[in-house]
């Protein structure tokens, strides 16, 4: 994946008083501007928008950030990302989540078959199908990162977790998007719209206007991961802003945050009953 390059990006950091070109290390080490209300926010990301013409905006909303060992920010996929330290996985650890990876689509395979859902034939077809359905219902770890194309959505998956830390809402810039599936071989990285590739009974891809983003070739196996280096996939690279949400005052009785009730729409979702089936044969 490559680096967005710094003589195109304009961007806002801690203590900016106005816009300004910006490196992917700069942007990446900063704590990121405070933002008081989603008024701001919007305001903000107007701004930035207009200022990096040449790039598609797309949203990340987290209860806290990660950084990596250099003290940057780490935007990780599923099955590469840190859960202990800052070190990233071991070899052995990596082939244990690409195995439970391999498991769960064969098991999406099976459920999905026997189901009434349209896209049946599709889902069989492509391998980035189903780790996009097992990704956004939280199966198993993937190579692909959840994101939005709603600022809405971002900031109320940032908000709504009750941490002690500063929400995040992390802007990544991506080539202009095509189809279901936009891929480029110059950037190294795929885009994929849930909302164009789920099944039309399928509810939170929808409601979250969700995508999700991962390299190009996409590396399916952990043969294939061992030919880069960890920050190589890191998101980080794709990062043009990030803000850091008051935890007081950020929302308003105009501007609501979504609540989770509604952006995971569970009762009314068959996708949710198809894969807790995968779930639970997978730890049977």
């Amino acid at each position: 994946m490559e680096i967005l390059s710094p003589r195109k990006i304009m961007s806002l950091l801690e203590g900016d008083s106005s816009f300004r070109p910006a490196g992917n290390q700069e942007i990446r080490a900063d704590r990121g501007m405070l933002i008081s209300s989603f008024p701001e926010l919007v305001e903000k990301v107007a701004q930035l928008s207009f200022h990096n013409p040449e790039q598609i905006l797309l949203f990340r909303g987290q209860s806290r950030e990660w950084r990596n060992s250099w003290k940057n920010t780490t935007i990780m996929p599923s099955i590469s990302r840190v859960f202990k330290g800052t070190k990233p996985p071991s070899y052995q650890e990596l082939v244990e989540r690409y195995h439970a990876l391999d498991h769960a689509e064969q098991l999406l395979l099976e459920v999905f078959s026997k189901s009434h859902l349209l896209g049946r034939r599709r889902i069989g077809q492509h391998r980035l199908l189903r780790w996009a359905i097992l990704q956004h219902y939280e199966v198993c770890g993937t190579p692909l990162l959840d994101v939005t194309q709603s600022l809405r959505v971002a900031a109320s998956f940032a908000a709504n977790d009750q941490s002690e830390s500063d929400p995040v809402l992390y802007v990544l810039g991506v080539p202009a998007l095509s189809g279901s599936i936009t891929a480029s071989s110059e950037q190294g990285i795929q885009i994929i719209r849930l909302s164009s590739i789920c099944p039309p009974e399928a509810r939170r891809p929808y409601f979250q206007e969700g995508y999700l983003v991962t390299e190009y070739p996409e590396l399916a196996t952990i043969t294939e991961k061992q030919n880069y280096r960890p920050h190589e996939n890191d998101f980080g690279r794709r990062l043009i802003c990030k803000f850091r949400l008051a935890r007081t005052g950020f929302w308003s009785k105009d501007y609501p945050a979504i609540p989770n009730e509604a952006l995971y729409p569970n009762e009314r979702d068959p996708l949710v009953e198809l894969t807790s089936e995968v779930k639970r044969r997978m730890v049977s």
